[in-house]
């Protein structure tokens, strides 16, 4: 019941799919290595943030032919792989995406669903929404995905908790955003304030992978962790540098966690279903 973490904080090759996935094949075997189970990579693992027009030229598919898709596939017979990627889909769209591949075989696809289109962002104008947040099966128990900006909204985690997810993996690609009061960075304040929340609100695990590096005038912070059920930091990674992060989790501590603070028992989401249909049709008594 006890599971080895891997947080390959990376510094991507803007739009360089074979450099990219040269070092992806040299982490996992660095971190098989050292007796990771599951390895985590940042948003956009494979091609790096600023991908802009050049999103449908470092586009590839999920089928086991794709060249670099077969690779990926390949390597998770040695441990487990959560990528991030441009993924294109059988009617030629685009989505900011994150595989989840494991024995060979790819178990599930993220498409990220809240696109920030505000500021320095400028996703939407690249990328179609994601429709979906749903958990799945893996060797290791129920995990659910999420993307950057999609944590940043409350739905989604709370779906995939719904949904059965004990572990909550999120990649990111968040840039630095200045000082707070003190000398931390605002921007992982925020991020680490909000894995916090949902590691105690959800009794889960909540793994988050960010990455590093600069582009287009961005740096990106690293500071990738691993937060416990009862909203504890397990790990806190380093900033700014590119690193191989490990951590050992128990999976019997949620049984530990829920029978002490029973939230998801006494969830009620007949009520959340009801109370959103109501205000989505114009709110009021009823």
């Amino acid at each position: 019941m006890r599971l080895t973490i891997g947080l390959a904080q990376i510094y991507p090759k803007l739009a360089d799919l074979s450099a990219n996935l040269d070092k992806h094949l040299a982490y996992v075997e660095q971190a098989a290595a050292q007796g990771v189970q599951l390895l985590v990579f940042p948003e956009l693992s494979l091609t790096g943030y600023q991908v802009q027009d050049l999103v449908p030229e470092v586009a590839i598919t999920t089928r086991p032919d794709d060249p670099v898709f077969a690779r990926l596939l390949d390597a998770s017979r040695r441990l487990d792989l959560m990528v991030g990627f441009v993924h294109q889909d059988a009617r030629q769209r685009f989505y900011t995406a994150s595989a989840y591949l494991s024995g060979g075989e790819l178990l599930h696809v993220h498409h990220k669903i809240y696109l920030p289109t505000y500021g320095m962002f400028d996703e939407s104008r690249y990328f179609d929404h994601g429709e979906r947040a749903q958990a799945f099966d893996t060797p290791f128990g129920r995990v659910g995905m999420l993307i950057c900006e999609d944590f940043w909204h409350i739905s989604p985690a709370y779906l995939l908790w719904l949904d059965g997810a004990d572990l909550l993996l999120f990649q990111s690609a968040s840039p630095s955003r200045g000082l707070d009061a003190g000398d931390r960075l605002s921007g992982s304040r925020w991020v680490e304030l909000v894995n916090q929340a949902y590691g105690s609100m959800f009794t889960n695990y909540v793994i988050h992978c960010n990455r590093v590096g600069y582009e287009d005038g961005k740096n990106f912070w690293g500071g990738s962790s691993v937060v416990g059920p009862d909203g504890d930091f397990l790990l806190s990674g380093v900033y700014f540098d590119e690193a191989l992060l490990t951590c050992q989790i128990d999976l019997n501590q949620l049984h530990r966690t829920r029978a002490r603070l029973p939230l998801l028992r006494d969830e009620r989401p007949e009520m959340v279903q009801r109370e959103l249909f109501r205000i989505m049709n114009g709110g009021g008594d009823r």
